[in-house]
């Protein structure tokens, strides 16, 4: 009878330690800042939140939560983003279409593909990353929203 003697390997951690929520609300554009044709008739500037941004350096995608206030639901949202520098000066602005499938009530995790495709940005809540990068604050502003006819 052969015993045979078996090492024991120590676990490798795969998680990440000191994680911590990002749920605070995104600034908002004023209306002032925005072009009054950017704003829908009938849409509800407040009726959709955006909080808890992310976007590292290494991300192709920005992510961020939206959480619907309106009694309806709505099956994408128009937003005008800037990106800005710390010292406030505007680095870029664009507009996006999310598809998302929001209740009243409901917050839903979505990502859209990142203004950075140089990967030198980093929003200044994530962190400071390893790699040298610039800081950036991101604002927004509901510009519309599509509510589904039928179901």
């Amino acid at each position: 009878m052969a015993i045979l003697a078996v090492g024991v390997v120590a676990r490798t951690r795969t998680t990440q330690k000191h994680l911590h929520s990002s749920a605070a609300i995104v600034q908002t554009l004023d209306t002032t800042e925005v072009d009054s044709v950017d704003l829908a008739a009938g849409v509800d500037p407040d009726g959709i939140v955006m909080k808890g941004y992310s976007k590292r350096t290494s991300d192709s995608k920005e992510s961020f939560f939206l959480t619907s206030r309106l009694k309806h639901r709505v099956s994408s949202v128009r937003l005008l983003l800037r990106y800005s520098a710390m010292d406030g000066s505007v680095l870029h602005e664009r507009r996006v279409v999310v598809p998302v499938d929001l209740k009243p009530g409901e917050t839903r995790l979505v990502s859209v593909k990142t203004f950075d495709v140089q990967h030198l940005f980093y929003y200044y809540g994530n962190g400071k990353p390893r790699k040298s990068a610039t800081p950036f604050k991101v604002a927004y502003r509901l510009t519309g929203y599509d509510i589904p006819v039928g179901n």
